[in-house]
């Protein structure tokens, strides 16, 4: 039976992809000096006025997606006839696959003939977007919609997020880390790395005292960590230094064994609102606990 692909703004992935291969995207909100907008694709979102607004201090918050919105992108696809697959954020950094389960629950009332799978892929920006991926070569190759939502569910523990942030203060307002050691880090030149953890959280797993030797760590972490490396789709995702995610592209095609894919994509404004300034990230699908190491 026909099933649709529904995934959100923190996917980040290319509007190429999405455009080529059908993917419905619910997007989330952001606010920018009090007014709102709304991030459905990469086309859509100028990123560098976004990033180059928050360098000079305009106010940038977020809002949790209520299960209204996700309502509102479920419901003309199912009375079209199809069923559903909603491939989410992170439950360990966002309330949205919550709010996404509510949502899920009315709708299977209202369309008892329907089926609804809903993943929590434990992942963010290309994490998440990298088991969208899977989730469309599984669909074009036959597969059925359970099928494919018990296969994410296995693999979204073998998605590495390697995070490396320049400001640690964006973690500090985002509540995520105290003032005073957001401040010590900052006087100190820290640089965090850091990584998913099995809950899907974002915890740190290192830190550098300069960007070159951060980028360098990221590709390392892939050479150390990947599973079948040349076979792999990665991503990388930047928010105001698109230079360093090119330096970083290319440390990865210089290994041994480079992936056969490297997609690298500007963060979407609601997670790079929260990573802040300077940073640029590493998603691929690693070895047995990859999020342990």
């Amino acid at each position: 039976m026909a099933f649709s692909i529904l995934t959100d703004t923190s996917a980040n992935l290319p509007t190429e992809l999405v455009k080529r291969y059908g993917i419905s995207v619910t997007p989330f909100s952001f606010f920018v000096e009090g007014k709102e907008s709304t991030c459905t694709d990469s086309e859509s979102f100028d990123g560098p006025a976004f990033y180059d607004a928050m360098r000079h201090g305009a106010i940038v918050t977020t809002s949790q997606v209520n299960p209204q919105r996700h309502m509102d992108y479920m419901e003309p696809i199912l009375k079209q006839g199809s069923d559903l697959l909603y491939v989410c954020m992170s439950s360990g950094i966002s309330g949205s696959y919550a709010s996404s389960e509510i949502a899920a629950a009315e709708l299977r009332e209202q369309f008892p003939e329907r089926t609804i799978r809903t993943v929590d892929t434990l992942a963010a920006a290309l994490g998440e977007g990298i088991l969208v991926m899977h989730a469309v070569d599984w669909r074009d190759a036959g597969l059925s919609i359970d099928e494919i939502a018990d296969l994410l569910l296995e693999r979204r523990h073998r998605v590495a997020q390697i995070v490396l942030l320049d400001d640690l203060m964006y973690l500090s307002r985002g509540g995520r880390l105290s003032g005073a050691k957001a401040l010590i880090g900052t006087v100190l030149g820290i640089r965090p790395i850091l990584k998913g953890n099995s809950a899907g959280q974002l915890v740190v797993c290192g830190k550098v005292r300069s960007r070159r030797t951060g980028i360098a760590t990221l590709a390392e972490k892939f050479a150390k960590l990947a599973e079948n490396p040349g076979q792999q789709r990665v991503g990388i995702v930047y928010t105001d230094c698109k230079a360093d995610a090119e330096a970083l592209a290319e440390m990865l095609r210089q290994l041994p064994e480079p992936p056969k894919e490297i997609m690298t994509v500007c963060y979407e404004p609601v997670t790079g609102s929260y990573v802040g300034l300077g940073t640029v990230a590493l998603f691929f699908e690693g070895i047995e606990n990859v999020r342990e190491y």
